[in-house]
């Protein structure tokens, strides 16, 4: 064997006449940080949600209806969560419903090459990110259903839409809440 040249990765060497193909090429470098292997990723994600602590699901299509975001609100024991129609706006559209809800913070959750992350908006703006894993530990489990796409939100029972809701519709269920 040769003796190892000052350049080579500690572990590398040469092929022996046996055909060893273990060998590392003369350019191989390890990085420093392989954080660069998930991080930068610039896919839309596929799936939003919008979790508000709006009692129910009416007012908060009725509410993204006059702000011309279109969701469908998911009833939950802990809030009305917004399904965003168009993943790709998500940040568009939380935007949105964070204004809405003044100083209510929402937490917007999308799953994004498999990955789930959570930030924290509040007043309009993005406040901080969040580590999904405790967003979603004790969350109602119809939340992470429609996260992995286990659950359709056309079948879950007390969904209402903001598509197609008018803005007379709309004054109307927001008034209803408001007595409520």
């Amino acid at each position: 064997m040769n003796e190892p040249d000052a350049r080579e990765p500690e572990g590398a060497r040469e092929p022996d006449d046996a055909g060893d193909t273990d060998a590392l090429p003369d350019d191989f470098v390890v990085p420093d940080d392989l954080s660069g292997l998930v991080a930068g990723t610039d896919e839309a994600p596929s799936v939003a949600l919008v979790v508000t602590q709006v009692a129910a699901a009416e007012p908060l299509a009725a509410a993204c209806a006059l702000a011309n975001v279109e969701i469908d609100a998911v009833p939950t024991e802990v809030g009305a969560v917004a399904v965003l129609r168009d993943p790709a706006a998500a940040d568009a559209g939380v935007a949105a419903i964070s204004q809405l809800l003044r100083q209510l913070p929402v937490v917007l959750l999308t799953r994004r090459e498999g990955q789930i992350s959570a930030m924290r908006w509040v007043g309009g703006a993005q406040d901080d990110k969040l580590p999904a894993g405790l967003v979603l530990s004790d969350a109602p489990a119809v939340l992470e259903d429609l996260l992995l796409g286990s659950a359709d939100v056309g079948e879950l029972p007390g969904v209402v839409t903001s598509v197609g809701m008018s803005r007379w519709k709309a004054m109307r269920a927001l008034a209803r809440g408001r007595r409520r």
